[in-house]
């Protein structure tokens, strides 16, 4: 198994179901409701890779590839990129902060990320040589 990504994920689990607490119960109270229905996105975006990053630890043990450390790579970014983008957004409206708002912006290259890795896991469960 690959530890780092144990650890990693082990961490984001943590953090996504932190986040996600006070997104149910705090968030509601100082944002908008579109506010915190982008900040679910995040959260719920953020749980799903974060399993996706469990199973690719697991899963390198039988398939040691470059492509699935590189799967396990591109769902941290994602998971940084885009959930960490809309919680960013979220704490700007929370915050009536002004002039990030571009921010945005980087939310699709994370789901970008999030595309590659999926890829980068099909590749690699293809693969018999190992790296």
């Amino acid at each position: 198994m690959h530890k780092g990504f144990l650890r990693t994920a082990a961490i984001l689990g943590v953090l996504a179901v932190t986040l996600g607490a006070f997104g149910a119960h705090g968030l509601r109270k100082i944002v908008p409701a579109e506010a915190v229905a982008t900040f679910e996105t995040g959260v719920r975006y953020h749980f799903y890779h974060t399993l996706a990053l469990l199973a690719i630890a697991i899963l390198f043990e039988k398939f040691p590839q470059r492509s699935i450390r590189y799967a396990g790579i591109s769902f941290i970014t994602g998971i940084v990129l885009f959930s960490g983008s809309l919680y960013v957004l979220t704490l700007l409206q929370a915050t009536d902060t002004v002039g990030l708002k571009g921010i945005g912006a980087i939310t699709p290259i994370g789901g970008l990320f999030f595309i590659v890795g999926w890829l980068c896991l099909f590749a690699g469960i293809g693969k018999k040589s190992s790296l």
